[in-house]
């Protein structure tokens, strides 16, 4: 498959169109961004931390793992590598509109971008729980938007348990998202 014959600004149909190539395809505010598939270590922390979201979720909450496009405009749609959402958001697509949490798990090649544009993006969309997963550490940073920006909402470390109310109740050691079965 080939990319669309225009220069951009790209779509979501644009996105759509994207090669099956093996690598990470997410359209941010018109903008293609492409990154390497993810490591072992990133993806035993996804698989684990999915394990925990899908045992502790409510009825009529969906946890979902990438790749699931979080389809936030006809020009912006994310893949995070965890998505909570409400049933009803569930498209063919992915997500239709903000879903509850996203997770982001930091590798080298995408540290920087989690870290900065994703957490604008997401915040602009009115996603009320960002959480940032460092498997390299490990630990746990919740965010969680107050107004228009996140506001650290609670951190976990080596040794540390996760222990949250909010958006449903939950509670783990970091530990868990890293260390071999």
């Amino acid at each position: 498959m080939a990319l669309p014959a225009h220069l951009g600004p790209w779509t979501v149909a644009d996105l759509d169109a994207t090669p099956d190539d093996g690598n990470r395809w997410e359209l941010i505010d018109g903008t293609f961004v492409v990154t390497p598939a993810p490591g072992g270590f990133h993806q035993r922390a996804v698989i684990r931390l999915a394990e925990v979201l899908l045992g502790s979720a409510p009825a009529g909450v969906e946890v979902l793992v990438a790749p699931t496009a979080v389809v936030l405009a006809h020009d912006t749609a994310p893949e995070p590598e965890l998505v909570v959402a409400v049933g009803e958001t569930l498209g063919s697509r992915g997500i239709d509109g903000p879903p509850l949490l996203v997770v982001e798990v930091l590798s080298p090649s995408t540290r920087r971008y989690d870290l900065l544009l994703k957490r604008d993006v997401y915040a602009r969309a009115g996603i009320a729980w960002y959480w940032l997963v460092d498997p390299d550490e490990p630990r746990v940073t919740v965010l969680r938007l107050e107004g228009e920006a996140y506001v650290e909402h609670g951190q976990a470390g080596p040794g540390e348990v996760v222990a949250l109310d909010e958006p449903f109740p939950l509670n783990f050691p970091v530990s868990r998202l890293v260390q071999p079965r």
